[in-house]
């Protein structure tokens, strides 16, 4: 993370404020966008939670303070014209006082049809799971079982994917191919890679 201070920065609004993009770390998905002053910079830094200045209550206000659903700072970075914050976050709940996970939907039902970064989500959950090896979980399961058996398992639903494929059904390839990437991101965990090192490895063959 960058060592970032507030006289870094660049405003070019009346007030003196610099928007905030926020985040998921993990999905990558827009949450919100919020400003920022130096104190509500220097709070988040300190804090680790995510601290913003009202404009209509003029004065500052840590998401969640309320609510519960604070925002885990992940990262932080600004922009080429150093006049906007990205804030990349862990987000403990909704992020919308909706109650929708981001400011940009139309409504709560809009979550259940858009799946994006759920992928990257997914690898975080499975990457908290081989943490916590919760008893009953499947998850868990695999990884007890050991990486020459999850290694097999992903063979085993790559076989089906192909057969699905030849077949020409379109349900049952979704339903293997979801099956495979759900295990080759328990494989990728086991052996401790990370979604971003195979994006770095198809990026530098892409280029």
């Amino acid at each position: 993370m960058k060592s970032i201070k507030f006289e870094d920065l660049k405003s070019d609004r009346p007030d003196g404020l610099v928007p905030a993009i926020i985040q998921d770390a993990d999905t990558l998905r827009v949450l919100m966008l919020a400003y920022m002053d130096k104190q509500a910079l220097d709070t988040t830094l300190a804090t680790g939670k995510v601290t913003f200045y009202s404009r209509s209550r003029r004065q500052q206000w840590t998401k969640g303070e309320t609510s519960g659903n604070h925002l885990i700072l992940a990262d932080i970075a600004y922009d080429c014209d150093r006049d906007t914050l990205l804030v990349k976050v862990h987000p403990e709940g909704p992020a919308c006082h909706r109650g929708t996970t981001s400011c940009f939907q139309a409504d709560a039902n809009d979550d259940a049809a858009d799946c994006t970064g759920f992928i990257r989500y997914l690898a975080a959950l499975i990457e908290q799971r081989h943490k916590l090896m919760p008893q009953g979980s499947y998850t868990t399961s695999l990884f007890t079982s050991g990486i020459d058996k999850i290694a097999q398992k992903v063979g085993e639903e790559a076989v089906e994917t192909v057969i699905e494929a030849v077949a020409g059904r379109r349900d049952g390839l979704v339903y293997e191919a979801s099956d495979l990437v759900y295990h080759l991101l328990v494989l990728l965990e086991a052996t401790g890679l990370s979604l971003k090192e195979i994006e770095a490895e198809l990026k530098r063959r892409h280029s």
